[in-house]
C-alpha cells in the first residue's frame, strides 16, 4: 500500500510509534531503544526536539535534513529495536504466520502516526502534548515526575516551569475569599 505523506521541505514532523498489541514494552528496554536512535543518527542526520517514552508508545518531533527521509529514520530505529530485543522476555509473546513470513518480529505497529509541522503555534502545541502525556495516561501526577522525555531539558532551558502544568501547586490565584 503507497501512502501520500507531506515532505515540506525544512518542516518538523510530530511522529506517534506504539507498540504491537500495545504492550508495555519499551521503558524496561529505554537502554535498548536510545541505543536505537544513537544507531540510526549515525547513519542518518536528524535531530529530535522533544521527546516522551511510555510504556506502550513514544511520540518525538524531528526534524531530518531531508524531510523524505524520516520514514527511513522510523524504520531503522523500529527495526534496530526489534532486532536486539529480548522476546523470551516479553508475556505471552508470539508472532503471527503473516509476520513470520515477512520475517518480522511482532513488537511494533506496521504504522505509524505522522504530523507534518508548518506553524510556530502548531509546534508549541505538540511540544506541550508531548510532555504532558505521561501525566494524561496516569503514570505520574506531576510533569516533572516523568523521567523519560524532554521536559527536563525544557526546564533547564527556560523554557518551561519545573510546575507547568501542575495543577495541585498553590499558583498564587485567589478565587473566593
Amino acid at each position: 500500500m503507497n501512502y501520500r505523506r507531506a515532505h515540506i521541505e525544512n518542516s518538523k514532523i510530530f511522529i506517534t510509534i506504539v507498540t504491537s498489541k500495545r504492550r508495555p514494552i519499551l521503558i524496561e528496554n529505554i537502554d535498548l531503544l536510545k541505543n536505537s536512535f544513537k544507531q540510526t543518527k549515525e547513519k542518518i542526520e536528524f535531530g529530535i526536539d522533544a521527546i516522551v517514552v511510555l510504556p506502550d508508545h513514544l511520540h518525538m518531533i524531528i526534524q531530518p535534513e531531508d524531510n523524505k527521509i524520516y520514514p527511513e529514520i522510523i524504520k531503522r530505529v523500529k527495526v534496530n529495536f526489534s532486532r536486539n530485543i529480548d522476546t523470551t522476555k516479553i508475556d505471552n509473546y508470539k508472532e503471527s504466520e503473516s509476520r513470520k513470513s515477512k520475517n518480522e518480529k511482532d513488537i511494533w505497529q506496521r504504522r505509524y502516526w505522522e504530523h507534518t509541522i508548518t506553524a510556530d503555534r502548531d509546534f508549541h502545541n505538540c511540544i506541550d502534548y508531548i510532555h504532558y502525556n505521561p501525566v494524561k495516561h496516569g503514570l505520574v501526577k506531576q510533569t516533572k515526575e516523568w523521567k523519560y522525555s524532554t521536559f527536563e531539558k525544557y526546564v533547564k532551558q527556560g523554557l518551561y516551569d519545573e510546575n507547568w502544568c501542575d495543577f495541585n501547586e498553590n499558583i498564587g490565584v485567589k478565587i473566593y475569599d
